[in-house]
């Protein structure tokens, strides 16, 4: 049995690389291609772990890392000290260039949306707090991958198993988005680590991660972080409805 989680609403393989070249705090006019394929094909791992529908165009752009990496690799050819040799990684540079200055100006109009709907005609109206402490509504949106960094993370952490029962999965989607639901409805917010437990066995981890990108691409929950790359916490959005999804 798999489990597929479509992901509309989160980025793509340009997301990831820019992502990778910020974790990292790489120059991006000057970008290790054999670190970045490396790491990136790590996460590609992950996400074909998850069977995400996506995945497809994440493996086409990691062939096109693999080649750029056998040509960083070829020697270079003499040319005359005024010609000036093409660098392989240009193509992808400028692809990243634009993609990074698109997806800014899309970030803006979206806050301009966000706080035009905040404006109300003059009349009565009650305003209602969110249920989110001060600390979390202060925090940024977190991105899929990292959510995928904090799994990969939490996940090589566990004990190494040198053998396995085969059995019977004894969870699925629903059962895990209930049980995420039923902790927020506890906590209100809580950190995202806090949801796997080490005695579960991996399958129950890996749904109970599906459960939580489904929840928050119904946009029940939210996935926050109070500084970069820090602590991720989970939140309930007030006013969303009980989710249902299919496995």
């Amino acid at each position: 049995m798999t489990y597929k989680v479509k992901l509309d609403a989160f980025e793509g393989p340009l997301d990831l690389l820019l992502f990778l070249i910020k974790k990292n705090e790489i120059d991006i006019y000057d970008i290790p291609i054999s670190t970045i394929t490396h790491q990136y094909l790590e996460y590609i791992d992950v996400i074909k772990l998850l069977d995400i529908e996506a995945a497809g165009d994440f493996i086409f752009m990691a062939s096109t890392l693999m080649r750029l990496k056998a040509q960083m690799l070829l020697p270079k050819p003499e040319v005359d000290e005024l010609e000036e040799v093409e660098d392989p990684r240009q193509e992808l540079v400028y692809r990243l260039l634009d993609y990074k200055r698109f997806k800014e100006v899309a970030t803006k109009l979206a806050d301009r949306e966000q706080k035009a709907r905040q404006f109300y005609p003059r009349g009565s109206f009650k305003f209602e707090r969110s249920n989110i402490t001060e600390e979390i509504i202060n925090s940024s949106d977190v991105t899929l991958f990292d959510l995928i960094a904090a799994f990969k993370k939490m996940a090589e952490s566990r004990e190494k198993v040198s053998f396995h029962h085969v059995q019977d999965i004894s969870v699925n989607v629903e059962e895990r988005i209930q049980f995420v639901q039923q902790k927020l409805k506890e906590h209100k917010e809580m950190e995202f680590s806090r949801l796997f437990n080490d005695k579960d066995d991996k399958i129950v981890w890996i749904v109970t991660f599906i459960a939580i990108l489904e929840l928050i691409r119904q946009h029940e929950i939210r996935a926050l972080q109070e500084d970069v790359f820090g602590e991720i916490y989970l939140a309930r959005i007030d006013g969303a409805k009980s989710v249902t999804t299919t496995s």
